[in-house]
C-alpha cells in the first residue's frame, strides 16, 4: 500500500515540479525521495505519519525563509569578522601586561596591537551558571542601562537572523565629566559553541541612526565577551571581556587607559550585583 501511495504522489506532483526552481524544487524532490525511502523501510503507519509531519514542517519553515538583502549580508559578515578577530587576539597569550588586580581575583590586562591600538582584557569569575550570565548579557541586552551606571541606554535597532543585531548604545558621562557622553552604533554577533558562548561586536554605519546631538560618536571593536563554565565548578562562569574603544575627541592616553580599565572592573561588580 505504501509503495503504491508514494508512486501516486510522485506522479501527481511531476507536472508541478517541472515549474519549480531553486530551493523549492530541490526541497520537493528531497521530500519525494524521502517518502519513497520511508515507504520501503517503515515499520508501521504511525512511524511513517510522524516522519512525514516532522519533515513537512521542516520543509515549510525552510521555504518561508526570506533571503537576506545585500546590506544585511554585509552586517552578518562584519559580525563574523569581529568575532574571528576578537578570538584571535584573545588566543595570543603573549605580550599582555597587568593593569589592575582586585582582591577578589578580578584582573585587567592590556596590550598594544599595531592595527588596533591598545586593547584591554578583563578576566573574572562570576558565581552564577553560564545560562544565567548569557541571558543577562544577550537576551536582556536592552536592560543593561538599568544596572550598569556606565551605560545610559542600549537599543536594538535591527535583528538579522538569529545571531546578528545592530545596536545603539549611549554611554554615561564619567564622574567629573572627565569623558563626556559618547554613543556607539555597533553590529553584534552572538554564538554558542558547545559550552562556550561568545558575544562579539564592532563599530558600523547605520543610516537610520546618524550622530546624536550632545554625544560624540565613538567606535568600538573588535570587542567580545567569552563565557565558559569554570573548570570543575559548572555553577560558576569564567568571563573574559576584550575591550577595544576609540573614544574620539581629544583625550590624554593616560586618562583613557585609566577610565577603560576601571570601567571593566566596575562592570564586573555591577554584573554580580544584578545577578545576585
Amino acid at each position: 500500500m505504501l509503495p503504491a501511495t508514494s508512486k501516486l504522489c510522485a506522479a501527481i506532483s511531476y507536472r508541478h515540479l517541472r515549474n519549480m526552481t531553486g530551493l523549492r524544487r530541490q526541497a520537493a524532490v528531497a521530500i519525494s525521495q524521502e517518502l519513497s525511502r520511508l515507504a520501503c523501510h517503515s515499520t508501521g503507519p504511525s512511524t511513517w505519519i510522524h516522519q512525514v509531519r516532522r519533515r513537512s514542517s521542516l520543509l515549510s519553515s525552510r521555504l518561508e525563509e526570506k533571503p537576506f538583502s545585500e546590506m544585511e549580508m554585509s552586517y552578518i559578515k562584519q559580525g563574523e569578522e569581529a568575532l574571528q578577530k576578537s578570538l584571535s587576539i584573545l588566543e595570543d597569550r603573549e605580550g599582555w601586561k597587568t593593569e589592575t588586580v582586585v582582591n577578589n581575583g578580578d584582573k585587567v590586562l592590556s596590550k598594544v596591537l599595531p592595527d588596533v591600538g591598545k586593547v584591554f582584557r578583563l578576566e573574572v569569575v562570576v558565581d552564577q551558571p553560564l545560562d544565567r550570565v548569557y541571558g543577562e548579557l544577550v537576551d536582556k541586552m536592552e536592560q543593561m542601562g538599568d544596572w550598569n551606571p556606565s551605560v545610559k541606554e542600549v537599543k536594538i535597532l535591527q535583528k538579522i537572523g538569529k545571531d546578528t543585531v545592530i545596536t545603539h548604545e549611549k554611554a554615561a558621562a564619567t564622574p567629573g565629566n572627565i569623558v563626556g557622553p559618547r554613543d556607539f552604533v555597533s553590529v553584534r554577533c552572538s554564538k554558542r559553541r558547545g559550552s562556550t558562548c561568545v558575544l562579539a561586536g564592532m563599530a558600523t554605519k547605520y543610516g537610520a541612526m546618524p550622530e546624536q546631538e550632545g554625544f560624540i560618536r565613538a567606535e568600538n571593536g573588535p570587542t567580545c565577551m567569552v563565557l565558559r563554565p569554570l573548570a570543575g565548578s559548572p555553577a560558576q562562569t569564567k568571563l573574559t571581556w576584550l575591550l577595544s574603544i576609540d573614544l574620539k575627541g581629544w583625550l590624554p592616553k593616560s586618562i583613557i587607559n585609566q577610565v577603560l580599565s576601571q570601567t571593566q572592573v566596575d562592570f564586573a561588580n555591577h554584573l554580580r550585583e544584578r545577578l545576585a
